[in-house]
Protein backbone atom coordinates (compact mmCIF):
# COMPACT_ATOMS: atom_id res chain seq x y z
CA UNK A 1 0.00 0.00 0.00
CA UNK A 2 1.18 3.44 -1.03
CA UNK A 3 0.42 6.51 1.22
CA UNK A 4 -0.69 9.82 -0.48
CA UNK A 5 2.60 11.36 0.29
CA UNK A 6 4.13 8.38 -1.59
CA UNK A 7 5.20 6.83 1.66
CA UNK A 8 4.72 3.06 1.69
CA UNK A 9 2.93 1.23 4.37
CA UNK A 10 5.37 -1.75 5.08
CA UNK A 11 6.05 -3.25 8.18
CA UNK A 12 9.16 -2.11 9.51
CA UNK A 13 12.83 -4.23 9.12
CA UNK A 14 14.73 -5.17 12.34
CA UNK A 15 17.86 -3.77 10.95
CA UNK A 16 19.04 -2.46 14.62
CA UNK A 17 18.90 -6.12 15.72
CA UNK A 18 21.68 -7.15 13.00
CA UNK A 19 24.71 -6.12 14.45
CA UNK A 20 24.81 -8.57 17.44
CA UNK A 21 24.49 -11.60 14.86
CA UNK A 22 27.99 -9.59 12.84
CA UNK A 23 29.44 -10.04 16.18
CA UNK A 24 29.12 -14.03 16.65
CA UNK A 25 29.78 -14.36 13.02
CA UNK A 26 33.31 -12.75 13.81
CA UNK A 27 33.89 -13.96 17.01
CA UNK A 28 34.07 -17.70 15.60
CA UNK A 29 36.98 -16.42 13.39
CA UNK A 30 38.65 -15.16 17.57
CA UNK A 31 38.84 -11.67 15.68
CA UNK A 32 38.11 -8.81 17.64
CA UNK A 33 36.16 -6.73 14.82
CA UNK A 34 35.07 -7.06 11.18
CA UNK A 35 35.24 -4.80 8.26
CA UNK A 36 31.89 -4.93 6.14
CA UNK A 37 32.79 -4.23 2.82
CA UNK A 38 30.20 -6.03 0.62
CA UNK A 39 27.76 -2.94 -0.70
CA UNK A 40 24.64 -5.34 0.24
CA UNK A 41 25.71 -6.02 3.79
CA UNK A 42 26.34 -2.65 4.41
CA UNK A 43 22.77 -2.07 3.85
CA UNK A 44 21.56 -4.48 5.37
CA UNK A 45 23.36 -3.63 8.26
CA UNK A 46 22.82 0.13 8.85
CA UNK A 47 20.44 0.65 6.20
CA UNK A 48 22.86 2.91 4.03
CA UNK A 49 21.59 3.02 0.57
CA UNK A 50 24.81 5.00 -1.07
CA UNK A 51 27.13 3.38 -3.43
CA UNK A 52 30.55 3.91 -1.39
CA UNK A 53 29.98 2.60 2.31
CA UNK A 54 32.37 0.68 4.44
CA UNK A 55 31.24 -0.36 8.32
CA UNK A 56 33.88 -1.06 10.74
CA UNK A 57 31.73 -3.57 13.66
CA UNK A 58 33.53 -4.32 17.04
CA UNK A 59 31.93 -6.02 19.88
CA UNK A 60 30.68 -3.03 21.13
CA UNK A 61 30.45 -0.38 18.65
CA UNK A 62 30.05 0.47 14.70
CA UNK A 63 31.47 3.49 12.14
CA UNK A 64 30.06 4.00 8.92
CA UNK A 65 32.57 5.56 6.63
CA UNK A 66 31.23 6.82 3.40
CA UNK A 67 32.40 10.49 1.39
CA UNK A 68 31.27 13.72 1.32
CA UNK A 69 28.21 13.12 -0.97
CA UNK A 70 26.68 11.16 1.58
CA UNK A 71 27.40 12.89 4.86
CA UNK A 72 23.43 13.92 4.91
CA UNK A 73 22.02 10.66 3.26
CA UNK A 74 23.88 8.54 6.02
CA UNK A 75 23.42 10.37 8.80
CA UNK A 76 19.32 10.02 8.02
CA UNK A 77 19.31 6.73 7.26
CA UNK A 78 21.11 5.52 9.77
CA UNK A 79 18.71 7.67 12.29
CA UNK A 80 15.74 6.37 10.32
CA UNK A 81 16.43 2.36 11.15
CA UNK A 82 17.62 3.01 14.82
CA UNK A 83 21.18 2.33 14.18
CA UNK A 84 23.60 3.49 17.07
CA UNK A 85 26.95 3.57 14.63
CA UNK A 86 29.24 6.85 14.77
CA UNK A 87 29.85 8.34 11.16
CA UNK A 88 32.80 9.04 9.75
CA UNK A 89 33.32 11.10 6.11
CA UNK A 90 36.70 10.44 4.56
CA UNK A 91 38.15 10.30 1.04
CA UNK A 92 41.02 7.97 2.81
CA UNK A 93 38.82 5.28 4.20
CA UNK A 94 42.46 2.77 5.02
CA UNK A 95 43.79 5.93 6.59
CA UNK A 96 40.89 6.85 8.92
CA UNK A 97 40.80 3.07 10.01
CA UNK A 98 44.93 2.82 10.50
CA UNK A 99 43.99 5.73 13.74
CA UNK A 100 41.02 3.94 14.87
CA UNK A 101 42.56 0.49 15.76
CA UNK A 102 42.56 1.06 19.16
CA UNK A 103 42.69 -2.26 21.43
CA UNK A 104 41.90 -4.25 18.07
CA UNK A 105 44.17 -7.07 17.63
CA UNK A 106 42.34 -8.74 14.91
CA UNK A 107 40.44 -7.48 12.33
CA UNK A 108 38.75 -9.72 9.93
CA UNK A 109 37.85 -9.03 6.91
CA UNK A 110 34.83 -10.34 4.46
CA UNK A 111 37.04 -12.81 2.05
CA UNK A 112 34.52 -13.19 -0.48
CA UNK A 113 34.37 -9.18 -1.12
CA UNK A 114 37.03 -6.87 -0.53
CA UNK A 115 39.70 -6.86 -3.20
CA UNK A 116 43.32 -8.44 -2.95
CA UNK A 117 44.39 -5.06 -3.49
CA UNK A 118 42.68 -3.40 -0.55
CA UNK A 119 43.49 -6.60 1.85
CA UNK A 120 47.10 -5.73 0.96
CA UNK A 121 46.80 -1.93 1.93
CA UNK A 122 44.66 -2.32 4.56
CA UNK A 123 47.67 -4.86 5.77
CA UNK A 124 50.58 -2.54 5.44
CA UNK A 125 48.68 0.29 7.17
CA UNK A 126 47.29 -1.70 9.68
CA UNK A 127 51.05 -2.39 11.16
CA UNK A 128 49.30 -3.48 15.18
CA UNK A 129 46.81 -4.97 13.93
CA UNK A 130 46.91 -9.20 12.16
CA UNK A 131 44.35 -9.72 9.54
CA UNK A 132 42.38 -12.02 9.17
CA UNK A 133 39.85 -13.68 6.47
CA UNK A 134 35.74 -14.58 7.24
CA UNK A 135 35.12 -17.39 4.66
CA UNK A 136 31.81 -17.63 6.19
CA UNK A 137 30.28 -14.75 4.89
CA UNK A 138 27.77 -12.21 6.21
CA UNK A 139 25.66 -13.29 3.01
CA UNK A 140 24.89 -16.22 4.65
CA UNK A 141 23.06 -14.45 7.45
CA UNK A 142 20.94 -12.27 4.97
CA UNK A 143 19.46 -15.71 4.27
CA UNK A 144 16.14 -15.48 6.34
CA UNK A 145 13.96 -12.76 5.65
CA UNK A 146 12.22 -10.63 8.69
CA UNK A 147 8.52 -9.83 8.23
CA UNK A 148 9.40 -6.40 6.93
CA UNK A 149 11.86 -7.69 4.14
CA UNK A 150 9.05 -10.33 3.39
CA UNK A 151 6.78 -7.70 2.46
CA UNK A 152 9.16 -6.02 0.16
CA UNK A 153 9.58 -8.71 -1.68
CA UNK A 154 6.05 -9.39 -1.95
CA UNK A 155 4.76 -6.42 -3.03
CA UNK A 156 7.87 -6.20 -5.88
CA UNK A 157 6.75 -9.75 -7.19
CA UNK A 158 3.22 -8.36 -7.17
CA UNK A 159 4.35 -5.11 -9.16
CA UNK A 160 6.09 -7.94 -11.59
CA UNK A 161 2.87 -9.81 -11.56
CA UNK A 162 0.64 -6.62 -12.69
CA UNK A 163 3.25 -5.72 -15.30
CA UNK A 164 3.07 -8.80 -16.92
CA UNK A 165 -0.87 -8.96 -16.65
CA UNK A 166 -1.32 -5.70 -18.67
CA UNK A 167 1.78 -6.74 -21.17
CA UNK A 168 1.32 -10.21 -21.77
CA UNK A 169 -1.54 -9.84 -24.41
CA UNK A 170 0.75 -7.75 -26.90
CA UNK A 171 2.34 -11.47 -27.31
CA UNK A 172 -0.72 -13.61 -27.30
CA UNK A 173 -2.78 -12.02 -30.15
CA UNK A 174 -2.01 -12.72 -33.63
CA UNK A 175 -3.64 -10.07 -34.89
CA UNK A 176 -1.46 -7.44 -32.48
CA UNK A 177 1.55 -9.07 -33.62
CA UNK A 178 0.76 -9.12 -38.02
CA UNK A 179 -0.13 -5.28 -37.41
CA UNK A 180 2.21 -3.79 -35.12
CA UNK A 181 5.16 -6.40 -34.97
CA UNK A 182 7.32 -6.14 -32.34
CA UNK A 183 10.84 -6.60 -30.81
CA UNK A 184 12.25 -8.64 -27.87
CA UNK A 185 13.84 -5.20 -27.02
CA UNK A 186 10.58 -3.25 -27.55
CA UNK A 187 8.43 -5.39 -25.59
CA UNK A 188 10.93 -5.67 -22.82
CA UNK A 189 11.04 -1.90 -22.67
CA UNK A 190 7.00 -2.17 -22.55
CA UNK A 191 7.31 -4.18 -19.42
CA UNK A 192 9.79 -1.96 -17.46
CA UNK A 193 7.91 1.02 -18.17
CA UNK A 194 4.33 -0.96 -16.71
CA UNK A 195 6.90 -2.14 -13.63
CA UNK A 196 7.88 1.62 -13.08
CA UNK A 197 4.21 2.74 -13.49
CA UNK A 198 2.90 0.21 -10.72
CA UNK A 199 5.78 1.63 -8.22
CA UNK A 200 9.00 -0.14 -8.77
CA UNK A 201 11.88 1.57 -7.46
CA UNK A 202 14.19 0.29 -9.78
CA UNK A 203 14.75 -2.92 -11.85
CA UNK A 204 15.84 -6.05 -9.68
CA UNK A 205 18.12 -7.54 -12.66
CA UNK A 206 18.09 -6.59 -16.55
CA UNK A 207 14.97 -8.21 -18.43
CA UNK A 208 15.17 -10.82 -20.59
CA UNK A 209 12.73 -11.21 -23.06
CA UNK A 210 14.02 -14.19 -25.45
CA UNK A 211 11.79 -15.16 -28.80
CA UNK A 212 12.08 -17.96 -30.80
CA UNK A 213 16.06 -19.74 -31.24
CA UNK A 214 16.97 -17.09 -28.61
CA UNK A 215 14.75 -19.16 -25.95
CA UNK A 216 16.68 -22.05 -26.41
CA UNK A 217 19.60 -19.02 -24.62
CA UNK A 218 18.85 -19.20 -20.43
CA UNK A 219 20.11 -15.65 -20.73
CA UNK A 220 19.83 -13.98 -23.54
CA UNK A 221 19.52 -10.22 -23.92
CA UNK A 222 16.76 -8.72 -25.89
CA UNK A 223 17.46 -8.10 -29.43
CA UNK A 224 16.03 -6.25 -32.24
CA UNK A 225 14.43 -9.43 -33.40
CA UNK A 226 10.80 -9.46 -34.27
CA UNK A 227 8.63 -11.63 -32.29
CA UNK A 228 6.93 -13.93 -34.79
CA UNK A 229 3.53 -16.06 -34.11
CA UNK A 230 4.67 -19.81 -33.06
CA UNK A 231 7.59 -18.51 -30.91
CA UNK A 232 8.23 -19.29 -27.54
CA UNK A 233 9.01 -16.19 -25.92
CA UNK A 234 11.17 -16.76 -22.43
CA UNK A 235 10.09 -13.68 -20.25
CA UNK A 236 12.25 -13.18 -17.13
CA UNK A 237 12.01 -9.76 -14.79
CA UNK A 238 11.52 -8.38 -11.86
CA UNK A 239 10.71 -5.38 -10.24
CA UNK A 240 12.91 -4.01 -6.80
CA UNK A 241 11.01 -2.21 -3.63
CA UNK A 242 13.58 -0.16 -1.43
CA UNK A 243 16.17 -2.72 -2.86
CA UNK A 244 14.56 -5.68 -2.48
CA UNK A 245 14.19 -7.57 -5.75
CA UNK A 246 11.45 -10.09 -7.40
CA UNK A 247 12.04 -12.85 -9.64
CA UNK A 248 9.71 -14.53 -12.34
CA UNK A 249 9.81 -16.73 -15.37
CA UNK A 250 6.93 -16.69 -17.54
CA UNK A 251 6.81 -18.56 -20.99
CA UNK A 252 4.36 -18.34 -23.19
CA UNK A 253 3.21 -18.63 -27.12
CA UNK A 254 3.33 -15.62 -29.08
CA UNK A 255 0.53 -14.84 -31.71
CA UNK A 256 -0.73 -18.59 -31.77
CA UNK A 257 -1.69 -22.47 -30.97
CA UNK A 258 1.70 -24.21 -29.60
CA UNK A 259 2.43 -27.39 -31.55
CA UNK A 260 2.11 -31.07 -30.41
CA UNK A 261 6.18 -30.40 -29.72
CA UNK A 262 6.08 -27.15 -27.96
CA UNK A 263 3.11 -28.05 -25.64
CA UNK A 264 4.88 -31.33 -24.52
CA UNK A 265 8.07 -29.40 -23.92
CA UNK A 266 6.81 -26.96 -22.11
CA UNK A 267 4.10 -29.28 -19.80
CA UNK A 268 7.56 -31.29 -19.10
CA UNK A 269 9.49 -27.71 -17.98
CA UNK A 270 5.56 -27.35 -15.87
CA UNK A 271 5.89 -30.64 -14.50
CA UNK A 272 9.26 -30.03 -13.33
CA UNK A 273 8.91 -26.61 -11.52
CA UNK A 274 6.05 -28.07 -9.85
CA UNK A 275 7.51 -30.91 -8.06
CA UNK A 276 10.24 -28.41 -6.98
CA UNK A 277 8.01 -25.89 -5.81
CA UNK A 278 6.43 -28.82 -3.53
CA UNK A 279 9.52 -30.26 -2.28
CA UNK A 280 10.51 -26.81 -0.37
CA UNK A 281 9.71 -26.61 2.69
CA UNK A 282 11.98 -26.21 5.83
CA UNK A 283 14.67 -28.41 7.11
CA UNK A 284 14.84 -29.89 3.67
CA UNK A 285 18.04 -30.22 2.06
CA UNK A 286 18.40 -27.44 -0.97
CA UNK A 287 19.75 -30.46 -3.38
CA UNK A 288 16.54 -32.26 -2.53
CA UNK A 289 14.25 -29.23 -4.88
CA UNK A 290 16.66 -29.30 -7.55
CA UNK A 291 16.35 -33.28 -7.65
CA UNK A 292 12.49 -33.06 -8.11
CA UNK A 293 13.02 -30.88 -10.77
CA UNK A 294 15.55 -32.77 -12.57
CA UNK A 295 13.64 -35.98 -11.77
CA UNK A 296 10.87 -35.02 -13.73
CA UNK A 297 12.84 -34.18 -16.68
CA UNK A 298 14.45 -37.00 -16.80
CA UNK A 299 11.26 -39.28 -16.63
CA UNK A 300 10.95 -37.06 -20.50
CA UNK A 301 14.43 -37.67 -21.65
CA UNK A 302 14.80 -33.96 -21.34
CA UNK A 303 17.18 -33.66 -18.16
CA UNK A 304 20.17 -32.86 -20.40
CA UNK A 305 18.78 -29.69 -21.75
CA UNK A 306 18.62 -27.96 -18.21
CA UNK A 307 21.63 -26.67 -17.91
CA UNK A 308 21.68 -24.63 -14.87
CA UNK A 309 20.77 -24.72 -11.12
CA UNK A 310 17.19 -24.43 -10.37
CA UNK A 311 17.07 -21.54 -8.01
CA UNK A 312 18.63 -19.42 -5.69
CA UNK A 313 17.34 -16.92 -2.89
CA UNK A 314 16.64 -13.69 -3.51
CA UNK A 315 16.46 -10.51 -1.29
CA UNK A 316 18.90 -7.25 -1.56
CA UNK A 317 20.56 -9.03 -4.10
CA UNK A 318 18.64 -11.01 -6.90
CA UNK A 319 20.73 -13.82 -6.46
CA UNK A 320 21.59 -14.82 -3.00
CA UNK A 321 22.21 -18.16 -0.61
CA UNK A 322 21.31 -20.47 -0.59
CA UNK A 323 21.92 -21.80 -4.35
CA UNK A 324 19.28 -24.52 -5.50
CA UNK A 325 21.66 -26.76 -7.76
CA UNK A 326 23.04 -30.32 -7.96
CA UNK A 327 26.01 -29.39 -5.85
CA UNK A 328 23.65 -27.47 -3.34
CA UNK A 329 24.51 -28.65 0.41
CA UNK A 330 22.71 -27.83 3.43
CA UNK A 331 19.11 -27.19 4.42
CA UNK A 332 16.39 -24.94 3.71
CA UNK A 333 15.74 -22.65 6.37
CA UNK A 334 12.26 -21.33 7.42
CA UNK A 335 11.80 -17.40 6.16
CA UNK A 336 14.00 -17.98 3.46
CA UNK A 337 12.85 -16.46 -0.20
CA UNK A 338 14.16 -18.93 -2.94
CA UNK A 339 13.23 -19.29 -6.79
CA UNK A 340 12.45 -22.37 -8.33
CA UNK A 341 13.03 -22.19 -11.88
CA UNK A 342 13.74 -24.85 -14.12
CA UNK A 343 14.17 -25.02 -17.68
CA UNK A 344 15.09 -27.01 -20.82
CA UNK A 345 16.80 -25.24 -23.77
CA UNK A 346 17.21 -27.10 -27.56
CA UNK A 347 19.31 -24.98 -29.75
CA UNK A 348 17.20 -24.88 -32.90
CA UNK A 349 13.81 -25.88 -31.40
CA UNK A 350 13.88 -22.70 -28.37
CA UNK A 351 13.79 -22.81 -24.80
CA UNK A 352 10.97 -22.43 -21.76
CA UNK A 353 11.65 -22.08 -17.83
CA UNK A 354 8.44 -21.35 -15.32
CA UNK A 355 10.22 -19.33 -12.68
CA UNK A 356 8.30 -18.41 -9.47
CA UNK A 357 9.70 -17.02 -6.21
CA UNK A 358 8.57 -19.05 -2.72
CA UNK A 359 8.93 -17.67 1.37
CA UNK A 360 9.85 -20.99 3.10
CA UNK A 361 7.77 -22.25 5.60
CA UNK A 362 8.25 -24.82 8.36
CA UNK A 363 4.81 -27.09 6.48
CA UNK A 364 6.56 -25.70 2.56
CA UNK A 365 6.33 -22.80 0.86
CA UNK A 366 4.14 -19.76 0.08
CA UNK A 367 4.22 -18.54 -3.73
CA UNK A 368 4.59 -14.44 -3.62
CA UNK A 369 5.04 -14.63 -7.21
CA UNK A 370 0.97 -15.39 -8.50
CA UNK A 371 0.67 -14.39 -12.20
CA UNK A 372 -0.66 -17.39 -14.29
CA UNK A 373 1.37 -19.84 -16.20
CA UNK A 374 0.61 -21.70 -19.36
CA UNK A 375 1.69 -20.94 -23.45
CA UNK A 376 -1.56 -18.74 -23.04
CA UNK A 377 -1.72 -17.61 -19.35
CA UNK A 378 -5.32 -18.22 -18.09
Amino acid sequence: MTLPDGQRLLPSMQVSERADRVRRRFRDVEADALLVTSPANVRWLTGFTGSNGRVLVTSSSMLLLTDGRYEVQAADELARHGIDADLCITRTPHVELSGRMGMIETLALEAKHLSWLDAMDLDERLTSTRIVPLTESIDELRGPKDRGERARLAMAAGIADSAFASTVDRLLSPVALSRQPITERAFARLLEEAMFEQGADALSFETIVASGPNSARPHARPSDRIIEPGDFVVLDFGAAIEGYGSDMTRTVMAGGAPSHEQSAWYDAVADAQRAGVATVAADVEALAVDEACREVLRSEGMEGFLNHGTGHGIGLEIHEQPILSATSVGILRADLVVTVEPGAYREGFGGVRVEDSVIVTSSGCEPITLSPKGLVPA
